[in-house]
């Protein structure tokens, strides 16, 4: 799942290259991921213009001289190629965006489970979720004191919250593990038995895990003029790391899978928790 550091680097990437550009053809392809009808697509991005590409939360924006834009929210498995037009297109390849000059820009999604939004700039609320989600990760609004004030409203595990867009946006799943384990902190603790202080040490976690990951996220995904990856992040410290050394200590990194989803973490540098899973202590 692209979460802030990956869309980050995508957004920076296109952003140096769509911006002015003409549209020479839109072709979906994959029915299921559109949330628009595709003939609205069809007819009506051929000719328009690139804007600046943007980025909220997880969904990645491109808006254009109509005043359109199209939002994309990649969820699993989506992911984004710049790449010849000439090249063959993927199997699940939903979306091929001619661009003149003689790229595409395509989405891919193995499983289809993708949302693309083709909708007016000043109806982007009418996405299910947008008016209820709280503020980006990485909005300037949102400083320490703010953070601090508006993670006390929300009850549950530390990584369950957040990872819920209501609190804030664009922190997934293998990030939330990053951002715990660079804070010491125990995924399954409760927020509620968290000090200021622990809250405080996430928030700057946060932030400094965002900062590094970004390099490395578009290292891994871009080549000269070309955006092209798979689903591995190989840069990664902890997460779906399990029975590997901790990088800070060198127990054995943990993993339980609830939900069909993995989190990973360490029990010596994270102390706390369910006394089960993967690479414990003694195991």
């Amino acid at each position: 799942m692209p979460e802030i550091p990956e869309l980050e680097a995508i957004r920076s990437f296109l952003a140096d290259r769509l911006p002015g550009r003409r549209v020479e053809a839109a072709e979906p392809r994959i029915p299921p991921v559109f949330r628009t009808p595709t003939a609205e697509l069809r007819e009506r991005l051929p000719g328009d213009v690139f804007g600046v590409p943007l980025r909220h939360g997880k969904y990645l924006l491109l808006p254009f001289a109509s005043g359109m834009v199209l939002a994309i929210n990649p969820m699993l498995t989506g992911r984004f190629q710049y790449l010849p037009a000439s090249e063959p297109l993927a199997k699940r390849t939903c979306l091929r965006v001619g661009i003149e000059g003689g790229n595409d820009l395509r989405y891919v999604d193995e499983r289809v489970m993708g949302k693309l939004y083709f909708l007016p700039a000043e109806s982007l609320a009418r996405i299910p979720g947008w008016s209820d989600a709280g503020p980006d990760f990485l909005d300037p609004a949102l400083d320490e004191e703010a953070w601090l004030e508006r993670v006390r409203r929300f009850r549950g595990a530390i990584k369950a919250v957040l990872t819920n867009a209501k609190f804030v946006q664009g922190i997934g799943n293998a990030y939330a593990d990053e951002i715990l384990w660079e804070a010491g902190v125990n995924p399954f603790t409760p927020r509620t038995a968290l000090s200021d202080a622990q809250l405080r040490a996430i928030f700057r976690a946060g932030r400094a895990v965002m900062a590094w990951a970004e390099p490395l996220a578009a290292a891994a995904m871009i080549r000269g003029d070309r955006l092209d990856y798979d689903e591995r992040r190989e840069f990664l410290r902890v997460h779906r790391r399990g029975g590997q050394p901790c990088p800070r200590c060198g127990t054995p990194i943990s993993e339980i899978t609830a939900g069909g989803r993995v989190t990973s973490f360490c029990r010596a540098c994270q102390p706390g928790g369910p006394l089960i899973g993967r690479g414990r202590p003694g195991a």
